[in-house]
């Protein structure tokens, strides 16, 4: 799973994608080295299991804070977002390719209305931010078109031609299209929707066409909108807006300097903060210097008190629970919790929508899924079978052959 974060110049994306890769808390024995350079480590927030067993979880991979679990989760900062991008202007070859990799997007919009399309700083509230939104809507659709139709009217004709090309339409496309992650179901609920002329493939025109792009489009990349800036007056009215305009997207308000600000003072030991709460303690308050308290006392005043968080860790888990409905499971055992090496609920593995007992099985390894004979419902102490469907925060025993 990658989790895409686009956004033009000057709308905090940078420090959005900085407040989300800053860890709490340092992390030891992790390959950061082999991240690319446009590539970083993000971080979930799910209740713990160590919760339910009453005991302290030792993560191979993130970390855990007063049972808060923070899963790491694959991010790429997403270059090159101008006007135009389709069709290659600025960055645009990099920017469609990078989207391309991407399951989800978060969308960082400045909701105060201080940038305009190009990125440049303007008077706040005097740029609409509703303008970007449609515009990344516009730069994916005519991407996604422009790849439909390369290659379209050979490919239509050779559909045409094939004897039950009615029946084979929806599978053909599909094919056609893998590249951009769509399936077969995908197809069939746009073509669907659209209403197409299943019989003659050859009678679609551009809008047609068109049509399918902005469906699968959809599908295929879903987004959650960050109204940035938050903190600025301008941003609460900008955020009405939003959300009348595009009521079928997910639009959270946050502000990412507050939320780097947090955890940098965090993770200099001067205030106990878990990203995602609503509060902080101060602990080493004679160390704070006055722009320090001030900063802190606005973030409290501005931001916490009124929307009870930054917003920053309920977008990256809006995008990675609510839209990708992943769900976190744990590898543990009925009779011992601890691996070989006495690590406590060491695994935690964010997992598609639907998976069961044997694809969690295959997770852990092939053998494991190869020989399963079962596994066993930690929590309730119950032998589920290979097609059980798993729910987030399971712990989960696999009992196989070998």
């Amino acid at each position: 799973m990658l989790v895409g974060v686009v956004g033009k110049a000057n709308v905090g994306k940078s420090t959005f994608f900085k407040a989300l890769t800053l860890a709490n808390v340092q992390i030891e024995n992790y390959p950061f080295a082999t991240i690319k350079p446009n590539h970083g480590m993000g971080y979930v927030r799910i209740e713990c299991a160590d919760k339910f067993f009453n005991v302290q979880c030792n993560p191979r991979e993130g970390y855990c804070i007063n049972h808060n679990r923070f899963v790491p989760v694959d991010l790429i900062d997403v270059a090159g977002l101008v006007p135009g991008a389709y069709e290659g202007k600025g960055m645009g070859n990099q920017f469609l390719d990078d989207l391309r990799q991407a399951d989800v997007l978060i969308h960082i919009v400045d909701a105060s209305g201080g940038t305009n399309e190009l990125g440049e700083p303007v008077t706040p509230g005097s740029y609409n931010p509703c303008n970007d939104i449609r515009f990344l809507e516009i730069e994916l659709d005519m991407w996604y078109l422009r790849l439909i139709k390369k290659g379209w009217d050979r490919f239509a004709r050779a559909v045409q031609q094939e004897k039950d090309h009615k029946e084979k339409i929806v599978k053909d496309i599909a094919k056609h299209l893998s590249g951009l992650k769509v399936n077969e179901d995908m197809v069939e609920e746009a073509l669907s929707k659209l209403d197409l002329d299943r019989s003659n493939i050859l009678s679609w025109n551009e809008d047609d066409l068109k049509g399918i792009a902005m469906q699968l489009r959809k599908k295929t990349k879903k987004m959650v909108i960050a109204a940035n800036k938050i903190d600025i007056s301008t941003a609460k009215e900008n955020l009405k807006k939003m959300k009348k305009e595009f009521p079928n997207y997910l639009i959270i308000s946050c502000s990412a300097e507050s939320e780097l600000a947090l955890k940098e003072a965090s993770k200099n030991g001067l205030i106990e903060y878990i990203s995602g709460d609503n509060d902080f303690k101060i602990l080493e308050s004679d160390k704070l210097n006055e722009k320090q308290k001030n900063a802190l006392g606005f973030i409290k005043k501005n931001i916490l008190d009124v929307f009870e968080n930054t917003g920053v860790q309920q977008i990256i888990n809006s995008a990675v629970f609510d839209l990708l409905k992943y769900i976190a499971v744990f590898p543990g055992g009925v009779n011992k919790l601890a691996d070989s090496d006495g690590n406590i609920l060491p695994d935690c593995f964010l997992m598609p929508p639907k998976t069961t007992a044997l694809d969690f099985a295959y997770r852990l390894h092939t053998d494991f899924g190869n020989n399963f004979i079962k596994a066993i419902d930690v929590k309730n102490k119950i032998t589920i079978g290979k097609d059980h469907l798993l729910k987030n925060g399971d712990v989960v025993e696999i009992i196989s052959g070998k």
